[in-house]
């Protein structure tokens, strides 16, 4: 049989494996520590220090703990401090479990509208497959969440604290979805047998009651309004009472949402720079704003990122952090780990192969907090603010190396005020609509 693994070819195998002395050495050290730590790269770590030229003040680490609400955490840890400006505060954090409770309910009924949309797909079609592999999922996206803070606002965390299945999500996410696709089967018998589409939203509705039911047990019940009462720098006493969410949110955080953009760096064929894109099914709150990148290049990314960190404040990005990345020393970069020389062979894809060939996407979203400029004016390292607790890294933050920017961050949001004529000019243009699995719709 032509093309089949055969005794010589393994015999062939194992004599060159053997005729290497080091690989007995290799093969020993791996076997007792595991292969990052048998190649970790102790260079990057010297090379890569937490020192920055600019640094931001930022509050305390926050700990998403095992949940996936990092791109909830890192718009979070943003906007409060904003309202530790404003009320001159110490310290503070805002609610993670109330976005998270909106989020739900809101893909639900996403999800829903997209079946009601694709009732002509058969049951084996793959955008009905992909709208039916994970309708709920904890990640998201920046306009996502800006989406939410418009309708929903936000709340101070003691105010609708953590609970377990906020801090752990698999249970609840399990029979939500459960529940999810067993109502996809029941809106799909009901237009088989002749119901309208008014009757099937009408259905919906005893659906999404079931949702906030099992929303409010699992959660909370999110509060329409709430006193806030605190202590500021000096010890002053202030009490903010019976406020709404999103008057809370207007009158202490109080960023433009709609001036915020996201760029990203995606250097495939099919996503020419300069050009914004969308993708389809992916969103959460049906009547908000579509999720809209515009591709620029890398150094165009870092450009306007450095720009925001100079005006004081920070930059949610979105990057592939399992990659080249140490938990325990907080390093990110491109030499963190030498799996060539433990492996004797080349790893090297380029950022346009991985995304292509499903090497890599985003999967973390995190803050960007500072960075170190060189003598010649060039960032050669970012600092990192993470939301997996005080014990990883460096008390919680990370650090990025330059080049690791350039092969696994994707994406940045910026403010609009930061970018050229040009770029504003080609946010205008009709975005190209992707299919609902590329790469890029993925959620951090």
């Amino acid at each position: 049989m032509i093309g089949k693994i055969d005794l010589k070819m393994i015999q062939n195998f194992k004599k060159s494996f053997s005729d290497s002395e080091k690989h007995s050495v290799l093969l020993n050290s791996v076997v007792k520590n595991g292969i990052q730590d048998s190649c970790y790269n102790r260079d990057s770590e010297v090379e890569n220090r937490f020192n920055f030229s600019i640094s931001l003040n930022v509050g305390k680490i926050t700990n998403q703990k095992k949940s996936g609400r990092c791109w909830m955490f890192a718009a979070l840890n943003i906007m409060r401090l904003e309202v530790m400006k404003k009320l001159n505060l110490e310290e503070m954090e805002l609610s993670q479990s109330y976005p998270l409770f909106w989020d739900k309910l809101e893909k639900s009924n996403y999800f829903l509208e997209n079946i009601i949309e694709t009732m002509e797909e058969k049951t084996d079609s793959r955008i009905l497959s992909f709208l039916l592999q994970d309708p709920l999922a904890d990640g998201g996206q920046w306009d996502m969440f800006s989406n939410l803070i418009r309708k929903y606002g936000v709340v101070p965390k003691e105010v609708m604290p953590e609970s377990k299945s906020s801090s752990e999500t698999a249970e609840m996410n399990q029979l939500l979805t459960s529940k999810l696709r067993g109502f996809a089967s029941e809106l799909r018998k009901a237009k088989a047998s002749g119901n309208s589409i008014e009757e099937l939203r009408r259905k919906k509705e005893d659906m999404l009651n079931i949702i906030y039911r099992i929303l409010c047990i699992s959660l909370g019940v999110p509060p329409l309004n709430f006193t806030y009462e605190t202590r500021d720098k000096t010890e002053k006493f202030i009490r903010i009472s019976q406020i709404t969410p999103l008057d809370f949110y207007e009158q202490y955080i109080g960023l433009e949402l709609d001036n915020y953009v996201s760029l990203i760096n995606a250097p495939t064929t099919d996503k020419p720079y300069n050009r914004t894109f969308t993708v389809q099914f992916l969103g959460n709150v049906q009547e908000g704003n579509p999720v809209v990148y515009l591709n620029l290049p890398s150094e165009e990314l870092k450009k306007l990122a450095i720009e925001q960190l100079k005006q004081g404040e920070g930059v949610w990005f979105g990057s592939d952090v399992g990659k080249y990345s140490s938990r325990e020393s907080g390093t990110m970069a491109m030499n963190t780990y030498d799996y060539e020389g433990l492996f004797s062979t080349d790893f090297s894809m380029s950022k346009a192969e991985r995304l292509d060939f499903g090497e890599s996407l985003m999967t973390h979203a995190m803050v960007i907090s500072g960075v170190n400029i060189d003598e010649q004016g060039n960032p050669n390292r970012w600092r990192v603010e993470n939301s997996w607790g005080d014990e990883k890294g460096c008390k919680g933050f990370f650090v990025m190396s330059d080049d690791w920017f350039d092969q696994f961050t994707y994406q940045v949001v910026i403010h609009k005020k930061h970018l050229s004529d040009k770029q504003l000019q080609m946010l205008k243009a009709e975005p190209i609509v992707l299919s609902p699995w590329d790469p890029i719709g993925s959620l951090a």
